[in-house]
């Protein structure tokens, strides 16, 4: 079986079919008594007009699968046959709904153009020649408008729906796009807060597997800050999954969020795992820094640290900050060359390449890559509105 089905009709087709049937039907009926009592037209002929408008009536229903050859077939049986009218009028109708306005200019045009003759072969006797014209000129135009309006209100319609299910198909992939956007910034907060925690109990962890013969002050501390690490990195996991249940980045488990205030208390945190950290500090007054900048700047010191510590090992970390409102916050992490062997360390550089989209996001940029000697550098700059 080829060539394309055509839609089965529905209920209301059938009716708006029927409903234009009887139209033809009820104006073939009115025409047919004024054809017989029309002396200027002979009984046979009158009674060729009946059967030809019973048979224009009866191709009504051919409308919907051949609009244009009905409409063209049209004009001659109406020039020829009276009670063929409402027959014609509902092709032309028809015509106007479901074609272009090509389609109706040119046959509705011709429809109108036979009409003096229509008029001239059959005329009426109670009616002048002219009137007669004017009146089917303006019915016949008025059929062609309102199809015309049936048409484009179709298509407005059809516009409005495609429009709203474009735009539920849009929201449905602004919302997924959300999603995905969520879990990769839930993603980025969990590298950030965790692995500066983790890298401290892993070198201490490392330090007493290696030194199980230190002294025991020395053992001591280390269990406190393994100790220490554990529970700020638990507490650091509640904090993420609050905020991954709160939906916000509040103060979802009653912890604030770090600023540039919490920088200092960063580099202690490392100095007291045995880091060499020089902090260099030249904001005034880093509580006046936007809190949201203030956190990318806070994550970019802590990443870096943790690369430090994991990949240069006993080298001495300097840490720069400093910019002004309308400058711009300036923040560098740089570390010489490790002063002896440095042990293989997994890592795949997802966390700089997170802070990379971070300070992306917060509409800055950021560098890194290997200094001068052996060195890594990583630098950033983060806008500070004025």
């Amino acid at each position: 079986m080829s060539g394309k089905s055509r839609p089965r009709r529905t209920l209301r087709d059938w009716l708006v079919d029927f409903a234009c049937f009887l139209v033809a039907v009820a104006v073939g009926m009115v025409a047919a008594e004024t054809v017989g009592d029309n002396p200027h037209i002979s009984r046979g002929f009158a009674e060729f007009d009946q059967v030809l408008g019973a048979l224009a009536c009866a191709a009504v229903w051919l409308r919907r699968r051949w609009p244009v050859g009905l409409a063209i077939a049209m004009v001659p049986v109406s020039v020829v046959s009276d009670t063929a009218g409402g027959a014609a009028a509902v092709a032309l109708f028809t015509l106007a709904v479901h074609r272009p306005f090509r389609y109706v200019g040119w046959i509705g045009g011709v429809s109108i153009g036979v009409l003096p003759f229509v008029y001239w072969l059959r005329p009426d006797p109670d009616v002048p020649l002219l009137v007669a014209v004017l009146f089917g000129t303006l019915l016949s135009a008025g059929v062609i408008g309102w199809g015309m309006f049936v048409r484009s209100r179709r298509q407005l319609l059809v516009s409005l729906r495609d429009r709203a299910v474009r735009a539920e198909k849009e929201a449905a992939f602004r919302a997924e796009q959300a999603q995905r956007l969520a879990r990769e910034s839930i993603a980025r907060e969990m590298h950030d807060v965790l692995a500066h925690r983790l890298t401290l109990l892993s070198v201490h962890a490392g330090a007493l597997e290696f030194r199980p013969d230190a002294p025991r002050e020395e053992i001591a501390r280390a269990a406190g800050v393994i100790r220490e690490s554990s529970h700020e990195a638990l507490q650091d996991l509640r904090e993420v999954i609050g905020v991954l249940r709160g939906g916000g980045e509040g103060e979802a488990s009653g912890r604030p969020q770090p600023t540039l205030a919490a920088l200092e208390t960063l580099v202690a945190e490392s100095r007291e795992a045995g880091m060499k950290v020089e902090l260099e500090h030249h904001v005034t007054d880093p509580d006046t820094v936007p809190a949201a900048v203030g956190r990318t700047a806070y994550r970019i010191a802590q990443e870096g640290l943790t690369n430090a510590r994991k990949h240069a090992p006993g080298a001495e970390v300097t840490v720069a900050v400093s910019g002004a409102p309308g400058e711009g916050l300036s923040l560098v992490v740089r570390n010489p060359a490790p002063p002896g062997d440095v042990p293989l360390v997994p890592g795949s550089g997802q966390g700089l390449i997170g802070l990379t989209e971070r300070a992306s996001l917060a509409g800055g940029r950021l560098r890194h890559g290997s200094s001068r000697g052996g060195g890594f550098e990583v630098s950033a700059w983060l806008p500070w509105a004025p």
